[in-house]
């Protein structure tokens, strides 16, 4: 098994270079998609986020309200850490659950987020960063997603800067470009994937010890 960690800022392109890698193959173990599901409601987890931050973050149909919550914690970083510090360990184990029944000779792509962030370069074999510019990510969350520049810039500032991404990267995927120059970039990183984990097959298929990484703010 190789054991990859996927990484890059928000609107740098990250959940398409997943979509993409899944495609050829990959176990895709999406960190972001898996915080949601444990605060689901009925959950322990949902019940631990309204314990620390009240009903208000309910919506009538006593769901999470994400963009409630969203703009408590990332205007917040006391807030936000007391967030992450009741998501991450419950999107760990279910990520470590998934790992494990990928099986041997799986190519497991860890999406995550906040993987700079927490330092969990070392749980992985190798850390993927899709990189873009901040002025491109800017320009990607009001224009293609519709928000707010200012909640924009404050989900960015939450995050590790670009330099601290690329600090942790083994493989940089340059995404400040249009979509069509993506996947040539994605199939080349892929066709290294295969190599190492044939490699490392050889050699007895040694990994990197450790386990799961988590995502984000509970996909706030």
């Amino acid at each position: 098994m190789l054991k990859v960690g996927l990484t890059g800022g928000i609107g740098a392109g990250k959940s398409e270079v997943s979509r993409l890698l899944a495609g050829y193959g990959a176990v895709v173990v999406d960190a972001d998609r898996i915080a949601r599901e444990v605060v689901e409601p009925g959950t322990p987890g949902l019940a631990a986020v309204v314990a620390a931050f009240g009903e208000s973050v309910l919506t009538a149909e006593g769901r999470l309200d994400r963009p409630k919550l969203g703009s408590i914690v990332f205007a917040d970083p006391a807030k936000l850490r007391t967030l992450n510090a009741i998501v991450h360990p419950l999107v760990g184990a279910r990520s470590a659950e998934l790992e494990a029944a990928a099986g041997a000779g799986a190519i497991v792509v860890h999406d995550v987020p906040l993987l700079a962030e927490n330092g969990l370069a070392p749980l992985y074999d190798l850390v993927v960063v899709v990189d873009a510019a901040p002025e491109t990510q800017l320009a990607r969350l009001t224009g293609l997603r519709g928000m707010a520049e200012e909640e924009a810039r404050a989900r960015m500032a939450a995050q590790a800067t670009r330099e601290q991404r690329l600090a942790v990267a083994t493989l940089v995927i340059d995404n400040d470009g249009p979509l069509e120059s993506l996947e040539p970039q994605v199939r080349k990183v892929w066709a290294e994937l295969k190599e190492r984990e044939a490699a490392a097959g050889a050699a007895g298929g040694a990994g990197t010890a450790g386990g799961a990484g988590t995502g984000g703010a509970a996909g706030a």
